[in-house]
């Protein structure tokens, strides 16, 4: 072969990448940027914006700022790994298709399921999972591009304007340093996440457009909510006579954290409002429904037993701990199937010691384990 071979297999290898992602992805739907999420490092920027899996809307921003396109990456990339982080003990673990990630040559961490599984049904169902995934995606690119804005990787941001200057002199400390600037961050999301949407038809459509846009802003409040304020001392052998404060997003796993809290105490609200938003429960509609509130339309379905229709993988080959009586235990995580269990050997290097010279001398331990699975 030609040494400049491969360069010329390049062009179509790219054409052939995005037909299989037109493929595992309908035109128009609804989520289809997640998948930048799930791409090898460097695979979204050869292809280009036009041939994303993005709606029009997204190329178009794309294209005006292309080099947006690593924050929105690492912004899906943060909402699904947490999403999987916070489940991954329940019935239901936020998995995504296998097809989709093995074919995009993936080595991150993300969890992958059997093809028949993953967002497919739950980014379309209005369930509980819906209003976590989008609220986490949203939550995610604010996080991403605000952190984008600090470190100087982007022409059109940087630090927050606003806290350059200023403080209080009677209690000796001003603002400086860099404040992550969480404002351009939650404009962005907002830019590219809640838009028109395209081919939504019927009061269906319009109640789940509904439900996604006041969820993915409950995700973007939940960055605003919790940043802190980060100070540093000034002064004679760290008197602290003089502080400089910033403030600064916290860590993603503490914004999962509140999301998950927000998840568990959703809102069911009615399908058949014509106007505005409100709850299912006849009971409680004179309690207002909050911003931070996160929203779902149907009851989630029995993710216990396998659903190939609504691609639900069922939990039957789910490792379990038998000790325990949370979500991750048997008896709930099974369903009340019963459980198998086996043995695992385990041989591991260990008591390991440096030996002069030069080498390092180890023994080989075995270990027996007994593993949980349900039936």
């Amino acid at each position: 072969m030609e040494k400049g071979a491969p360069w010329g297999i390049l062009p179509r290898l790219c054409v052939l990448c995005t037909a299989l992602l037109w493929q595992l992805w309908p035109c128009g739907a609804h989520g289809n940027w997640m998948w930048l999420g799930m791409a090898s490092f460097g695979v979204p920027e050869k292809l280009g914006c036009a041939n994303l899996p993005l709606n029009g809307r997204q190329k178009d921003l794309c294209k005006k700022h292309p080099n947006l396109l690593p924050s929105i990456r690492e912004g899906a990339r943060l909402g699904i790994e947490e999403c999987q982080s916070q489940f991954k003990h329940e019935r239901w673990n936020c998995l995504l298709p296998l097809e989709t990630a093995s074919k995009t040559s993936n080595p991150s961490p993300i969890s992958v399921a059997p093809a028949s599984s993953g967002f497919g049904y739950e980014l379309s169902s209005g369930t509980k999972e819906t209003a976590f995934i989008s609220a986490v995606t949203a939550a995610g690119l604010v996080h991403s591009v605000t952190h984008s804005c600090s470190m100087g990787n982007m022409t059109d941001c940087a630090c927050d304007p606003k806290l350059q200057s200023g403080g209080s002199a009677s209690e000796g400390w001003h603002w400086g340093g860099c404040s992550d600037d969480i404002q351009y961050g939650m404009w962005l999301s907002r830019k590219f996440l809640d838009g028109p949407a395209e081919n939504v038809t019927g009061k269906d459509g319009s109640r789940l457009l509904a439900m996604n846009l006041h969820n993915n802003e409950a995700g973007r409040l939940a960055v605003a909510k919790l940043m802190t304020v980060d100070c540093r001392c000034h002064g004679v052998s760290g008197s602290c006579a003089l502080k400089t404060c910033w403030k600064t997003m916290s860590s993603f796993a503490k914004i999962g954290s509140l999301l998950k809290e927000k998840y568990e105490s959703s809102i069911q609200i009615s399908d058949r409002a014509r106007r505005k938003i409100r709850r299912k429960d006849k009971r409680q509609r004179k309690i207002p429904i909050r911003k931070e509130d996160l929203l779902y339309i149907h009851k989630s379905p029995n993710y216990c037993v396998e659903d190939s229709k609504l691609g639900v993988p069922g939990t039957q080959g789910r490792e379990c701990n038998r000790t325990s009586e949370g979500p991750d235990g048997c008896n709930l995580l099974c369903c009340g199937r019963g459980y198998n269990t086996h043995v695992v050997r385990q041989v591991e290097r260990c008591d390991c010691k440096f030996v002069w010279c030069c080498y390092v001398r180890c023994r080989r331990c075995e270990t027996m384990t007994d593993v949980h699975t349900c039936k």
